[in-house]
């Protein structure tokens, strides 16, 4: 879509259905901000970091917008500036984004040593629409630095690449639900914080084969099999084994796009919801983990996840709430997010196996990626892998990594060898 301004036609675009809660709800407290990064083999070369993504932006636009407010729903609108400048890493990390002090962008680029950070606002994208702006953007970092690499393509985007833009929710959509919102208040860790303003991070190395052998003996997935240990990590070591009144439930999203034959670079995902209420004391791990790929699996049906969206969806198409002033909305909008919210007792994300033509491999060792914290979520965990390893990442704002210590603990003892990076602030 666009609008004329004089001489000259500026696009713009609707944001998607999940894409109207963020720009109401975020602030420094609440970023909303997600990153992922991409390690190399070599030293980050700043210019030619910045002169890759001036190369990049262009052409791909779900990143090349900022965001308008309208009288009635929020709004992208073609930036027209200049890339942000890259940066070298200096600061924690998924701290909010201020549009004006970001030439109006709703992401950000950074590096350290010979890793390329990409911080976006979830209001642009999810996961997937990230890994798909951040591989185009090393491919041409590469191809820069390397010019062997380049071929008859020249700086092209790879074939690969989606550039869709459409909302796939309101493609999808089929007919009004109930709200799929869960807001029975879950278990939260209560635990001292680190100082405002820092960030802990800590990401765990395992061989891919390992982990998938570990859950196929338990007879899980390995999705079930890493959230399952994240739950018996917060029962033995934050409720300490004993039966509770709330149950530890964590919010696992669920990439729509393999279910709904959709490749957009919008958010399209929902919420599935891990959940063990302890009603015994000193249940064994095989009990929690039962319990966990129970309700997992039965939320995993594509007509289930079509209902799950539909009623935010038929919000969004409902014509008597459509003239509402936005300020109206944004009221509206958090007041249904600060309930929803404590309904979790974290988020557990899975990006998959990140996937990368083959004549850069060489010169690339590793994806990972964390998310920000959000109402009541002080802990969060993000699964990624690329070729044979996989990486459990966690973000917190915890003063001690007593879940994490826990979390990796178990995976050692069930045999998977285990390597740990940590940002800093947890030095053990």
């Amino acid at each position: 879509m666009a609008k004329n301004r004089g001489r000259r036609t500026i696009r713009w675009d609707k944001l998607d259905n999940t894409a109207h809660l963020f720009p109401s709800i975020a602030g420094e407290s609440l970023t909303n901000v997600y990153r992922i990064s991409v390690t190399l083999t070599e030293e980050i070369q700043r210019e030619v970091l910045q002169e890759a993504l001036d190369l990049v932006l262009p052409k791909i636009d779900g990143f090349n917008v900022r965001l308008r407010a309208g009288v009635f729903w929020y709004y992208f609108e073609e930036n027209g500036k200049k890339a942000p400048r890259v940066q070298e890493e200096m600061y924690f990390p998924c701290r909010y984004i201020r549009p004006n002090k970001n030439r109006s962008y709703l992401f950000r680029v950074t590096y350290y040593r010979n890793r390329i950070n990409l911080e976006v606002f979830h209001v642009l994208t999810d996961g997937m629409g990230g890994i798909n702006f951040l591989r185009e953007l090393t491919y041409q970092y590469l191809r820069l630095v390397h010019p062997e690499l380049r071929d008859e393509s020249g700086d092209s985007l790879s074939e690969g690449t989606a550039l869709s833009r459409e909302d796939s929710f309101v493609r999808n959509y089929k007919r009004a639900k109930p709200s799929g919102f869960n807001r029975e208040k879950a278990y939260l860790i209560r635990a001292d914080k680190l100082p405002a303003g820092e960030f802990g991070v800590m990401h765990g190395y395992m061989p891919v084969e390992e982990v998938k052998s570990v859950a196929h003996r338990y007879g899980v997935s390995l999705n079930e099999y890493l959230v399952g240990v994240f739950v018996w990590s917060v029962y033995r070591e934050m409720m300490r084994g004993m039966p509770g009144e709330k149950p530890i439930r964590v919010a696992v999203p669920v990439n729509l796009r393999p279910y709904f034959d959709s490749d957009t670079t919008k958010n399209f995902f929902v919420m599935i919801s891990a959940e063990y209420h302890p009603q015994k004391r000193d249940e064994a791990f095989e009990e929690v983990l039962g319990k966990i790929r129970e309700s997992l699996q039965s939320q995993l049906g594509k007509e289930h996840l079509e209902d799950l969206f539909s009623y935010s969806v038929s919000n969004q198409r409902n014509m008597w709430l459509r003239p509402i002033p936005l300020f109206l909305k944004n009221i509206a909008m958090r007041f249904v997010y600060s309930k929803s919210a404590v309904a979790n007792t974290a988020t557990i994300t899975n990006i998959g196996a990140v996937q990368v033509d083959e004549r850069y491999m060489p010169y690339i060792q590793m994806f990972t990626a964390f998310l920000a914290m959000s109402k009541g979520q002080l802990i969060k965990g993000t699964i990624c892998s690329y070729q044979d390893t996989l990486a459990f990442n966690f973000s917190s704002v915890f003063a001690e990594p007593t879940v994490q210590k826990a979390f990796f603990r178990k995976l050692a003892e069930d045999g998977i060898h285990v390597t740990i990076e940590t940002n800093g602030v947890y030095y053990e």
